[in-house]
């Protein structure tokens, strides 16, 4: 069963810790409204977002929860002004989205031409058993490099 979650890039900015895929998390999940992330992402992509990643004071009374993370996209978009608006504050652009397998997330990205980093889309599924390895290098990384002395 695969989960998928928004890590927004300011939280991972701030006191976000390095995951990569494979790696065992400990995630505050939030469930979402996906019209929350519909300009950001597209209308398809947002109905199948399940959750939230969030470590900024908005957790309380929500245990973490263990995941394997399967899969990262960085998800860039276009920022403008919406047509009408009367301040400058900038919106996503609807239809904008530039999604880019990674296999890492630290809260920076690579520059994509015309548009600006948002945030994550991680796929991952429960993994109540592993241990956390976020922040690390996996356990078969340092046993490879182990083997290869």
């Amino acid at each position: 069963m695969g989960l998928t979650i928004w890590v927004d890039d300011w939280q991972m900015q701030c006191c976000g810790k390095t995951f990569r895929q494979g790696d065992a998390v400990s995630w505050t999940l939030l469930e979402v409204d996906p019209e929350d992330y519909a300009d950001v992402v597209g209308d398809e992509r947002a109905a199948g977002i399940d959750f939230r990643e969030e470590h900024h004071g908005q957790d309380e009374g929500h245990a973490p929860t263990r995941l394997q993370v399967l899969a990262i996209s960085e998800v860039h978009c276009r920022y403008a002004t919406p047509a009408g608006s009367s301040t400058n504050v900038l919106a996503p652009v609807p239809g904008s989205a530039v999604l880019v397998s990674v296999e890492q997330g630290n809260g920076w990205a690579k520059a994509q031409p015309g548009v600006s980093f948002a945030g994550y889309l991680v796929t991952a599924r429960p993994a109540p058993d592993m241990p956390e390895t976020a922040g690390r290098r996996s356990r078969r990384s340092r046993r490879g490099s182990q083997e290869s002395r």
